[in-house]
């Protein structure tokens, strides 16, 4: 048996060489016509690191030609096949240019924005990929408006929104915690302003009225006015907004001790 394996192992071994081998010459050929067609058949049985090594030597070879289209567009799907994402979100895009009456454009032109979409991070880090996918997917529906790919482009920013949301709130959160509550009351605002129905807003102007207040207190006297006057204006702006909120009779004790130092 082991003398059976060994033979196998041999066999094995002089195949994967001499394919090895056969892929060297052919990179070294100059033979374009047989490099396309094998580039085409790699690609098709998804060896798409051979396939990106020819399609890469052929993208100058034929430009200009009736085949520049195919190459270029399976040499950005090489690269995202192979894990490349932001690579192949730029020549998904570059295609989309290149090639505006291709067929094939408004399916290059939804993975330029895909691939921002998958290579955005989780909502507490930076979020400038995911601000860029919505900016790429809003064009692209704008662009397509008659695309089938309009529902999930629609989805995907609405998730993508609601993760931009959750990090601006984090910061809020943040900076209430740590008794900013100058930067607490800009980043309250900012983010009302921003997300007028979103699901953390009522919770934000919770924190919002709370900030004015406590900042008030610390105040020296010329400011105090300036800041209790924010707690009732954001109250009154607040029950109006949620009549029926679970916050209201906190922010009601607040609202009426303002007032008080106020003698209102």
């Amino acid at each position: 048996m082991p003398l059976i394996k060994n033979i196998y192992i041999s066999i094995f071994s002089a195949l994967f060489l001499f394919s090895c081998n056969k892929f060297e010459r052919l990179l070294k050929s100059t033979n374009y016509e047989l490099k396309y067609e094998k580039a085409m058949e790699y690609y098709q049985k998804e060896n798409y690191t051979r396939a990106y090594q020819l399609l890469e030597e052929l993208i100058p070879v034929f430009k200009g030609t009736d085949r520049a289209e195919t190459v270029y567009y399976h040499y950005a799907w090489c690269n995202y096949h192979l894990g490349d994402i932001l690579l192949a979100q730029y020549h998904f895009k570059n295609f989309a240019r290149q090639f505006p009456n291709s067929p094939k454009a408004e399916e290059c032109y939804f993975m330029n924005a895909y691939c921002y979409f998958i290579s955005g991070p989780k909502y507490d880090l930076d979020q400038t990929n995911t601000q860029n996918a919505i900016k790429e997917m809003q064009s692209f529906v704008d662009n397509f408006p008659e695309s089938r790919r309009i529902d999930t482009c629609n989805l995907l920013i609405d998730e993508m929104r609601a993760k931009v949301e959750k990090k601006e709130f984090e910061i809020l959160k943040l900076w209430y915690k740590i008794e900013d509550y100058k930067a607490a009351i800009v980043q309250a605002q900012n983010f009302i302003e921003d997300y007028p129905s979103g699901i953390y807003t009522e919770k934000a102007f919770d924190m919002l009225i709370r900030s004015y207040y406590l900042l008030a207190q610390k105040s020296v006297p010329e400011k105090k006015a300036e800041r209790f006057n924010g707690v009732i204006d954001n109250y009154l702006k607040f029950i109006n907004l949620y009549p029926n909120s679970s916050y209201i009779s906190g922010l009601e004790n607040l609202y009426l001790k303002a007032k008080k130092e106020l003698n209102i």
